[in-house]
């Protein structure tokens, strides 16, 4: 059963400084236009074009152009390089607020705009990469597609059309025997071991992360993947908005559906947003901020009883998940391999280009495809380069 889209529900956008909104959404396009244009000059323009041309050569839909054709890379920065060049690769190792300046980007559209983007997707400052700033900002457009039932339904959805055998317990240890390797593994109850051809491993492999697998025998060692993971919290609050923070003492009067927040000291959390259910019936309407609603706030650090009392009048509950959700950007110039060994292959790496599930869709597809032209020696489909013009001559 393919999954099926999730009616997009209205909602306006603005940016809070800590004193006051700096940038409001409103119901009329055009004078969204006009105050941007007022504020930041042609910066919205520049900036707009810059992640357009990103990502007319970074889509995904390119990517898995070249891998319906059944090619494969070895690498992220060969995948990188198949599609943006050298550019794509400069993006990986040039701060977002550089490249930006650069294009003529104002200042204050940056610090205004931009970093408020970067802390609600990656709880992170406009330092981060070029190219993973691209991938948030093309994360932010109005255009986005969210499955009816969950996004997670992907995963589900998937692992049923396999048919995969699943086995539900956590792999301990990773060795090779001969031409295969050797996996242990633990449940609730017991312990277990299989050996297969081909293994992939799909968890982050940092240190600080602390995956729980123990790679032995092999020589030489494994390399040490270098970097480490970014905490966020997400705190899920049932309760009634304090619009009176945001400078509305009347909660009828509050406009706004979710609250970006620039890089400002004092500012404990990094927005703050009505959410709305994984299946929207049909006549659903989002919550009035007079109304007791369910909230999502990302913040770099567990909301105390003070900081929940400022966001919100009162509340019924509040479920916390403090996560290392992404790569904490800046703490490697590496981008970690994809080959671990001769038939270990490693999906997460493509977290350090961008962080994304079409990244991370694109990264399995390209190592099922590398697992099977390795095996079958068919190296022919492996790094090619000049993709595009190659796979038109053979059309």
């Amino acid at each position: 059963i393919l999954p099926t889209y999730r009616k997009n529900v209205a909602g306006k956008t603005a940016v809070f400084n800590g004193e006051e909104f700096i940038l409001e959404e409103t119901d009329w396009y055009l004078l969204d236009l006009f105050r941007l244009w007022w504020r930041y000059g042609i910066s919205f323009i520049r900036l707009q074009m810059w992640v357009e041309e990103i990502m007319e050569k970074g889509n995904p839909s390119r990517c898995k152009f070249y891998q319906a054709h059944g090619y494969a890379f070895s690498s992220v920065e060969e995948l990188l390089h198949s599609l943006g060049g050298s550019g794509f690769l400069n993006m990986t190792r040039c701060s977002l607020s550089e490249s930006l300046l650069e294009l003529g980007v104002s200042q204050r559209f940056i610090d205004e705009v931009i970093a408020p983007v970067m802390r609600v997707n990656y709880g992170q400052n406009i330092s981060i990469p070029a190219f993973v700033g691209a991938v948030s900002l093309a994360g932010a457009q109005a255009n986005l597609w969210a499955v009816e039932g969950g996004n997670k339904l992907v995963c589900s959805g998937l692992l049923k059309l396999a048919k995969a055998n699943l086995i539900q317990a956590q792999v301990t240890t990773i060795s090779p025997h001969s031409t295969q390797y050797q996996l242990n593994y633990a449940t609730l109850t017991e312990k277990g071991s299989e050996f297969y051809d081909i293994v992939v491993v799909a968890t982050p492999l940092q240190s600080s992360v602390g995956s729980g697998i123990s790679f032995q025998g092999f020589e030489p060692q494994l390399p040490d993947i270098a970097g480490s993971y970014h905490h966020t919290v997400a705190s899920i609050v049932h309760g009634y908005l304090n619009c009176s923070y945001f400078g509305f003492p009347d909660p009828k009067l509050f406009p706004f559906a979710s609250v970006l927040t620039t890089d400002s000291p004092g500012l404990f959390f990094n927005s703050a947003a009505s959410i709305c259910p994984v299946n929207i019936s049909t006549g659903f309407r989002r919550k009035q901020p007079q109304e007791a609603g369910v909230y999502k706030v990302f913040s770099p650090q567990p909301l105390d009883k003070p900081a929940l009392k400022t966001l919100f009048r009162s509340y019924y509950s509040v479920q916390v998940t403090d996560w290392q959700a992404y790569p904490r950007y800046g703490s490697t110039q590496d981008l970690p391999p994809v080959v671990l060994h001769e038939s270990l292959y490693y999906l997460n790496g493509i977290e350090w280009a961008g962080s994304a599930m079409e990244m991370s869709s694109v990264a399995a597809k390209n190592i099922a495809l590398l697992a099977y032209h390795r095996w079958s020696r068919q190296l022919e489909m492996v790094d090619q380069k000049d993709l595009m013009h190659k796979i038109k001559t053979e059309l």
